[in-house]
């Protein structure tokens, strides 16, 4: 029996001291990869005296659908009446097309941009989301808002970047996002309520805008070069055109016409 009991003692005594050494030996860091391509270049550096500003209208060739009338009864929150119309098409009555993303799609090249330190905001009012289209660059925080007395569900679908799909409670804290690559456009919706949509163009530098009410853009500093011009909507798809830009020489009237269809 005495024999026993010592070789037991043993053995918790070796167990014991095993564990001690086993707590007192330091943990590896576990080595994170990163890729060349997640890595941040340098901005390339813009002579700001060389600079100029292209603007322009956007217009409608044709007819523009008549927009039809949301029915947000579903949710006794969400806002009544009004101004509750679908915003697929948006014109001035002249043919000047609001909500459409101008960018440029070629000829910067290599350049690289500073993620500007400013975030955009996106805010769901009224069962609507403000803006309808928004720009932001690669990188960039998104921040997004709900004023509204009921849950929203945020919803982007993109191609190239993470798709996610978040709830935000009324008076909820507001949601910060952004989207690591070019993308242009991609539809955001709403779980909850299905009318709500938007469309977010993400680009990798500065020079895009989208048109106002009068269909009217303007891109401010773009160096001097050769560029494709892009204007991409979301029922009528992309018109492109080239443009020369000649230093400190601003360019007006690069008007883009999509066919009514």
């Amino acid at each position: 029996m005495n024999r026993k009991f010592i070789a037991l003692t043993a053995l918790l005594s070796l167990l014991f001291l095993t564990a001690l050494i086993g707590c007192g030996k330091k943990e590896e860091p576990t080595e994170q990869s990163t890729s060349p391509t997640e890595q941040a270049k340098p901005a390339t550096p813009i002579d700001k005296s060389t600079v100029a500003s292209v603007s322009g209208t956007v217009k409608l060739d044709g007819t523009a659908p008549k927009p039809t009338k949301i029915d947000m009864s579903q949710d006794p929150a969400c806002k009544k009446g009004g101004d509750n119309m679908t915003e697929t098409v948006t014109t001035d009555g002249k043919g000047d097309l609001e909500n459409v993303f101008v960018y440029v799609k070629e000829g910067l090249g290599d350049r690289a941009f500073e993620v500007p330190k400013d975030a955009v905001t996106i805010d769901q009012s009224g069962c609507r989301y403000h803006p309808h289209v928004l720009g932001v660059m690669a990188g960039q925080t998104v921040t997004i808002k709900n004023s509204d007395q009921t849950t929203h569900n945020i919803h982007p679908s993109p191609k190239d970047n993470k798709e996610w799909n978040e709830s935000q409670p009324p008076a909820g804290a507001p949601l910060e996002k952004n989207f690591a690559r070019q993308e242009v456009l991609i539809p955001v919706k709403c779980n909850q309520h299905p009318w709500m949509k938007m469309y977010i163009g993400v680009v990798k530098h500065p020079y895009f805008a989208v048109t106002d009410k009068d269909g009217k853009f303007t891109i401010k500093d773009l160096p001097p070069g050769d560029y494709t011009l892009a204007a991409v909507q979301e029922k009528y798809g992309e018109q492109t055109m080239k443009i020369h830009v000649e230093a400190k020489k601003d360019l007006t009237d690069q008007n883009i016409t999509f066919k009514a269809q």
